[in-house]
């Protein structure tokens, strides 16, 4: 028999982080998933998507000449509920509600498909759209030094 328990938020220096994700089962002991392996796979199932040009990151917000505004995944827990933003640069000229809908349905499937955990929520933030002609990140792009910075 299996079932999952959401660790309690650790507060530290003033930001509020999830903590690890139990998964128990009785026979054998609990598997621990930290909530950094849950972004990374939940990053790159978002970066595989048609329509998807990146996710936001410090590298790809350099690039443009941007500000850094923070990651591209968060993922919050509270009252056994598992939720995630996502925060995106989509194609011009896809549809940004199919796109957004087709990374919630994949990301829910990849982090159970991986993990056994049920995503309650996936939350799009769309933050610009790119153009063809601007390259695309490479994947390995993705998780810069940055990326598990809030």
């Amino acid at each position: 028999m299996k079932f999952f328990q959401l660790e309690k938020f650790a507060k530290t220096k003033g930001e509020i982080k999830m903590a690890e994700k139990t998964v128990h089962s009785e026979e054998l002991g609990d598997i621990v998933i930290a909530p950094e392996v849950l972004e990374v796979i939940i990053g790159i199932t978002t970066a595989k998507i048609d329509g998807v040009h990146a996710l936001r990151n410090k590298r790809f917000s350099d690039r443009l000449g941007k500000k850094n505004e923070g990651r591209g995944v968060y993922i919050d827990s509270k009252d056994d509920k598992v939720a995630v933003d996502i925060y995106v640069y989509l194609t011009y000229g896809v549809s940004l509600p199919t796109v957004a809908t087709k990374i919630q349905k994949e990301v829910k499937e990849a982090v159970a498909q991986a993990t056994e955990i049920i995503v309650d929520e996936v939350n799009i933030h769309v933050v610009g759209i790119m153009t063809e002609k601007q390259p695309k990140p490479a994947l390995e792009d993705l998780f810069d030094e940055g990326f598990f910075d809030a």
